[in-house]
């Protein structure tokens, strides 16, 4: 089960993720200046300073009420901030949660920053805090995202019509998928980190 009171910090040679904090206004706010369209699909955008603002001051309310655990994601490679990601819907009793309210700045999309974060994401899940489902959701028609998530051994359990609104505006059909403990266990965290140590070695 997750501690809210604990400050997570999960890193390797590629990524280091911790808790978000109000400071951390200063290190994201240029996504949220230059590239407003990284919220697209998201249900809640961080678009402008006041978006970003706004956006952290939920994410840090949201832990201190035990409600989400967000992170802010650093990238070793290029010693810069480079998004954020957050468990969320967190059922301690049921050992469930969603891992979610994922984005990162165009440079670092498609260099393998997000699989070397879902694997420290997962591996706490899974290994350490005993959960036993992890669920993902993403807007159906963002193909990239849900692409991400089949890549690391997600699988698709269905489509909630009409889910929730968008932040840009009408409503949204969601796709959900999933890992379980079991799965991760028995091969995809494997594979995981055989797909990054593949591209360790190609580089």
């Amino acid at each position: 089960m997750i501690d809210f009171n604990y400050d997570y910090q999960l890193e390797n040679d590629v990524a280091l993720l911790r808790p978000i904090a109000n400071s951390d206004i200063d290190y994201l706010l240029p996504y949220a200046l230059q590239e407003p369209e990284l919220w697209k699909f998201s249900s809640i955008s961080a678009a402008g300073a006041d978006g970003m603002q706004l956006y952290i001051e939920q994410a840090t309310n949201a832990r201190q009420q035990q409600k989400e655990y967000a992170f802010i994601v650093y990238d070793k490679r290029s010693e810069m901030y480079a998004g954020s990601t957050r468990f969320y819907d967190i059922q301690n009793e049921n050992q469930t949660l969603q891992l979610g309210y994922t984005w990162y700045g165009k440079a670092y999309q498609g260099t393998g920053l997000n699989k070397n974060c879902k694997l420290l994401l997962l591996s706490l899940a899974f290994d350490e805090l005993e959960f036993e489902r992890v669920e993902f959701r993403a807007d159906h028609l963002n193909e990239k995202s849900v692409a991400a998530m089949k890549s690391i051994g997600c699988k698709v359990e269905g489509i909630l019509r009409s889910n929730m609104p968008k932040a840009t505006g009408g409503r949204r059909d969601s796709i959900v998928l999933s890992i379980l403990k079991q799965e991760w266990q028995n091969g995809l965290k494997e594979a995981l980190e055989h797909k990054l140590n593949e591209r360790k070695s190609s580089l």
